[in-house]
């Protein structure tokens, strides 16, 4: 097991090594201090006093080289502008090959600046969370609060790179300039989207994204879709995906995820018409629309551990069980049993590969692509969710054809059942199993390739390591292994009470939002043609058109936040606000006047629709960064556990509509929504207690 301290010596640019987090030290302490209070029962306070202090000098040694270095970095720039204002007159084309080397050259020394700044902001982050786990209290929230939100904050120079946007802009657009051998100077101010092609750009541009967080759409939506990202990978992890790359499963893989998403909101504006015709409450809808999440809970386990050994063999299973339940949910009509038909959605629920889709993408894309790949998957599962009720509207037919009914309530059995069907087809032939050499020798190759630096290509040989330095290692092998063996490996959790362990007070709030959400939606879209037909008649179609028209929003909110609302705002301010949204639509959605309202109605589900889709995107976003790397992989990983919970949260929101039936049409909109609200007020107290932790 290499520990991170290790992979900090090893990756440390040597000539900077004084200017470095002293990780080593900080590890030291926070062990000290535990000794001090098992010992005399030393003072807490004092220890987060002292501590703060050495980090505060800490981080003062970092800020004071990065603005030197930026210095320098300017410095130079300045000259070379010089130069470059002179070459424009002459028109040299030697000249200018020689510039545009002494900019790449800049570029180069601004990339292992920026790498600088990477690890030493990833030692702050995981000394934070260590000295959490020891001390059972939330040091990360005092030091934040107190460092991060003063208007002199060194921290936010850190974590935030104030001024490092100016550098990269200089040199970008010098680049680009220099690359035009026509002489037409173009601006990447004037075309933003011009990029240059150089190679030493893409790696800064990579760089900052990771440094500054950058919530552009794409990114945005890649982090909706929860594929956390391994820390510090190395360029073998990378080979290993190229090799496992296939176009056109992927394609086969997304079609899964938007299939599976129409056959999840297909049914909803019909179910309770169903129910009714087989001779059951109307608010039986809930059970019916449950049941699907019912069986996912357990199918997201299995189809996870699966995964681990290949990807065809379940999502075989998984379209072969979807197509007996959706025959199943069709042909429960003619048998007139309304157990059929809840057999046919428990077939469909565990049927759901949503797992897989997940665990596909994170293993099987190169890292270059998984963003993209991530953001395809979060607007697959969009497009399903609108394209569901919406083609539940165009089934409005009724007739017979071999004995069967072929009717508004069986026609989506009949559809997605062939659709299915179809899917299965293409599945056999085209899909591409993964190599199982390469995952074997996934973890073999990262060992071996470890201590590979990608951004310092001259390095000729690496120093010898004192017998002093081997000493202190010793010293600390021991903290080493018990401080570091369950938060620093890299090995997947292999148990539900291991991934446990490993969620902190943010990760369980983010993870409670996120049931929050999931409740809050599906009471509102569960039992949306039960309260519509009470309260306003409305037919199935007028159903399927208005649950359309809420899908319909899901891309654009995306695009707006992911565009435009996340670069202007910190998301721990987004995910506030988009739960203060959440709880004014659950509140205006109670009916407190006589009669109720359309308007009202209409209103209210829209700015609580909208504003859960905000909200699942930011609190998923905020999930993938403060959850821990060893929950990327495995079967046990991120992805599952916020599956689980959204599912879980589905369950019971349908539970507890069929639950308030029996309270009478009249009461069922104010009950089902008190626990919607109920649940968004203790998410918001939650967030405020950990709001600070997710900086």
């Amino acid at each position: 097991m290499v520990t991170f301290g290790k992979t900090l010596r090893q990756k440390q640019i040597q000539e900077w090594q004084g200017y470095y987090v002293d990780y080593k030290l900080l590890k030291r302490k926070v062990k000290r201090y535990v000794e001090q209070i098992e010992v005399s029962a030393e003072n807490p306070e004092n220890v987060m006093k002292d501590f703060s202090r050495i980090l505060d000098k800490q981080i003062e040694k970092i800020v004071l080289f990065l603005m030197e270095q930026q210095g320098e970095l300017a410095r130079r720039l300045s000259g070379l502008g010089e130069q470059h204002d002179s070459l424009i007159q002459q028109a040299d084309g030697i000249k200018a090959s020689e510039l545009l080397e002494a900019y790449r050259n800049v570029a180069n020394d601004l990339l292992r600046l920026l790498f600088f700044v990477e690890m030493n902001a990833t030692a702050l982050r995981k000394i934070l969370k260590k000295f959490d786990k020891r001390f059972g209290y939330q040091f990360t929230n005092y030091y934040v609060k107190t460092r991060a939100n003063h208007p002199y904050s060194q921290l936010r120079q850190v974590f935030k790179h104030v001024g490092i946007s100016a550098v990269v802009g200089t040199i970008s657009r010098n680049i680009a300039d220099l690359q035009d051998l026509h002489g037409c100077y173009t601006s990447i101010y004037d075309q933003p989207d011009l990029l240059p092609l150089d190679p030493v750009i893409k790696s800064i541009k990579a760089a900052v994204d990771r440094l500054m967080d950058s919530t552009d759409f794409l990114h945005y939506l890649g982090k909706h879709a929860l594929i956390i990202p391994d820390e510090l990978s190395s360029s073998s992890e990378d080979h290993v995906a190229d090799d496992r790359y296939h176009f056109l499963s992927l394609l086969l893989n997304l079609a899964n995820t938007f299939l599976y998403m129409v056959n999840t909101y297909i049914i909803v504006p019909t179910a309770d018409n169903y129910s009714m015709n087989l001779g059951a409450a109307a608010t039986v809808c809930g059970v019916i629309i449950g049941s699907m999440a019912v069986a996912q809970v357990f199918s997201s386990v299995y189809f996870s551990a699966w995964s681990n050994k290949s990807y065809v063999k379940p999502l075989l299973f998984s379209t072969i069980v979807l197509l007996i339940g959706n025959t199943l949910y069709a042909l429960a009509f003619d048998l007139n049993s309304i157990y059929v038909l809840l057999v046919g959605r428990l077939f469909c629920g565990l049927g759901s590969a949503r797992a897989i889709n997940r665990r596909y993408i994170s293993d099987c894309v190169p890292r270059n692509l998984r963003m993209k790949a991530s953001a395809a998957f979060v607007c697959a599962s969009a497009l399903g969710m609108a394209c569901g009720p919406a083609l539940a509207c165009l089934l409005q037919t009724n007739f017979k054809m071999f004995k069967l009914t072929f009717n508004e309530v069986t026609l989506p059995g009949w559809v997605m059942a062939f659709a299915w069907l179809l899917y299965l087809f293409w599945l056999w032939i085209f899909f591409q199993e993964p190599s199982n050499e390469n995952k074997e020798n996934k973890s073999t190759a990262q060992q071996t390739m470890r201590t590979e630096n990608i951004f310092i290509e001259n390095s000729v040989a690496q120093p010898l390591i004192l017998s002093l330095e081997e000493t202190q290692e010793d010293e600390d092998r021991e903290f080493d292994v018990s401080e570091e063996a369950a938060e620093e490996s890299r090995k997947p959790v292999t148990s539900l009470m291991s991934a446990y362990k490993l969620l902190t007070p943010s990760v369980k709030v983010q993870l409670f939002i996120y049931f929050m959400l999931k409740y809050a939606m599906e009471i509102l879209l569960a039992e949306s043609s039960v309260v519509t037909t009470y309260y306003f008649i409305w037919s199935s179609s007028k159903v399927a058109i208005f649950l359309a028209c809420l899908g319909l929003t899901v891309l654009p909110v995306n695009i707006f936040v992911g565009s435009y609302l996340s670069n202007i705002l910190e998301e721990r301010q987004v995910l506030l606000a988009s739960e203060v949204m959440v709880c004014l639509g659950i509140l205006f959605s109670f009916n407190v006047t006589n009669p109720y309202s359309i308007p009202q109605y209409v209103s209210s589900a829209l700015v609580t629709f909208v504003s859960a889709e905000v909200l699942e995107g930011v609190n998923l976003s905020l999930l993938s960064r403060v959850m821990s790397s060893r929950l990327s992989k495995g079967t046990y990983n991120g992805g599952l556990l916020s599956t689980e919970a959204g599912t879980l949260a589905r369950v019971i929101a349908d539970g507890t509509i069929t639950l308030a039936g029996y309270w009478g049409m009249s009461r069922l909109l104010n009950i089902t929504l008190l626990p919607s609200l109920a649940i968004c007020i203790c998410s918001i107290i939650g967030t405020c207690f950990t709001y600070n932790s997710l900086y």
